[in-house]
């Protein structure tokens, strides 16, 4: 029987939207689109795609680190870049400094806008708790 753990960053979008930073059912832990917050919950770095990609990352880390996982075993992501032309060479730059050798399913879409304004990438991840930290 899959067990499931639910894990949240305690920002009122959560309860006001009416979802979970990751729920992990089973083996897979499932990483609701992350972005550019602060421990408060407020956006930070509008309009500064590099700044918002490593802030970003900071928050994948932190429910990784909840459940004991590591970015080896990310097994896909999804990614949604506003001015995905203008932003890729930077995308191209953080994304490898991120996961290292480690190469995980990705898929980036360019989006004419996300949640917040100035915000500029919003990731997801698949993780999956078989394959080796």
């Amino acid at each position: 029987m899959a067990t499931i753990d639910v894990y949240n960053h305690g920002v009122p979008a959560e309860s006001a939207f009416g979802y979970s930073q990751a729920v992990r059912s089973g083996d897979l832990i499932h990483v609701s689109g992350q972005l550019s917050l602060s421990d408060a919950g407020e956006f930070v770095h509008a309009d500064d795609f590099a700044a918002q990609l490593r802030q970003t990352y900071v928050n994948l880390d932190k429910v990784l680190n909840h459940f004991g996982a590591t970015r080896n075993q990310v097994v896909s992501q999804t990614l949604y870049v506003v001015d995905l032309q203008r932003n890729s060479e930077a995308l191209m730059k953080g994304n490898p400094a991120y996961f290292g050798d480690h190469r995980p399913a990705s898929t980036v879409f360019g989006v004419t806008e996300l949640t917040f304004p100035g915000q500029a990438v919003e990731i997801a991840f698949v993780v999956d708790m078989k394959l080796p930290a």
